[in-house]
């Protein structure tokens, strides 16, 4: 089992952080725009976890040099009853073993939808939290 995927499934936030570079660029499946930076995408990851109802990771694909690597999961989302995701986490890890793209698609389009939702009412809290992130990070640098 990946390290990401044991870090996910036991909702290890600390060790999902530890896993991303300064510089990753996570690409949402619900926002045109992509996000850069360490504080943003553990923060948005942090939301997910928050929406994610009984997430589990369903496969595991990767490359021969294990540098790309796609998790397929299947999920609900916690206060909406009914609604079932599949998507996947395609991850590339950078020289120091670290991701630094990571992006997220998901199906069916009511589900896209519902978790649009869900994390948009999240978002106030993903920025509170990734300015917190990003000044921890910054201490922690010295």
């Amino acid at each position: 089992m990946h390290p990401f995927r044991k870090a996910v499934e036991e909702r290890d936030e600390g060790a999902i952080q530890a896993m991303l570079a300064d510089t990753v660029t996570f690409t949402s499946p619900v926002a045109f725009k992509p996000y850069v930076g360490k504080p943003l995408t553990a923060a948005i990851l942090r939301g997910v976890l928050r929406v994610f109802e009984d997430f589990r990771y369903v496969r595991e694909i990767h490359d021969d040099a294990g540098r790309d690597h796609a998790l397929v999961f299947e999920t609900g989302l916690a206060g909406v009853p009914g609604v079932k995701i599949t998507g996947c986490d395609f991850l590339h890890f950078n020289d120091d073993g670290l991701i630094d793209d990571f992006m997220v698609m998901v199906r069916p389009l009511s589900g896209a939808r519902a978790l649009s939702e869900a994390m948009g009412a999240q978002f106030d809290r993903i920025q509170r939290e990734a300015a917190e992130l990003a000044d921890q990070f910054a201490t922690a640098r010295g």
